[in-house]
């Protein structure tokens, strides 16, 4: 499931035009076949605003480590408000052309901090902004080389000086063996039902 950085890179995303200075973390391809035009019931399905009973709740291993994430950045401070006027953290929408800032934005994930910032016919980006890390979570809908398509997930960063590089470094282990593949069977089944 995981896609070498050239699958997000060399397709011409608009996300390119808008994130250049971020890193790229990961790059996955998603449990999601469909045909050319799924990527808006991919949305509502991630958000949770999808008409299936439980679409929004994630499976008990991320869900677990949201929430032990959650308190220990409350405890800490690292998830207070960074972003408004005159902070040192923006909105991706402060970057975004006419065309994106007009268009459609898409809907806020109800289960992790993550607010959407544009939507398209291919592309879904939403971000989140915090004491450690801006991150972007970009959804795009992508052939899937068998006369379909899916979605496929990248991550891009730009940790916080030193200490966000660090936090970055230690959950990277808990992102690949705890809540990428437990999102990913729970997204493939919902999917599937759906």
């Amino acid at each position: 499931m995981r896609l070498p950085s050239t699958a997000h890179t060399s397709r011409p995303w608009r996300i390119h035009e808008i994130a250049g200075d971020f890193q790229l973390e990961d790059v996955w391809a998603l449990p999601t076949p469909g045909g050319p035009d799924d990527l808006a019931r991919l949305v509502r399905q991630f958000t949770g605003d999808a008409p299936e009973p439980e679409a929004h709740h994630f499976s008990l291993v991320p869900r677990t480590l949201f929430a032990a994430r959650w308190a220990l950045g409350r405890l800490f401070g690292w998830d207070k408000p960074v972003a408004g006027p005159g902070s040192r953290k923006w909105t991706l929408r402060d970057r975004l052309p006419a065309d994106l800032r007009d268009g459609p934005r898409g809907p806020d994930l109800r289960a992790l901090p993550l607010t959407s910032v544009y939507l398209t016919h291919d592309e879904w980006v939403a971000e989140l902004a915090n004491r450690t890390v801006q991150a972007v979570m970009h959804i795009g809908w992508v052939p899937d080389g068998a006369d379909g398509y899916r979605g496929q997930m990248a991550v891009l960063v730009k940790p916080d000086g030193l200490f966000g590089a660090l936090y970055m470094a230690a959950i990277k282990p808990f992102r690949y063996l705890g809540v990428y593949p437990a999102l990913f069977r729970g997204m493939g089944r919902r999917w599937q039902q759906g």
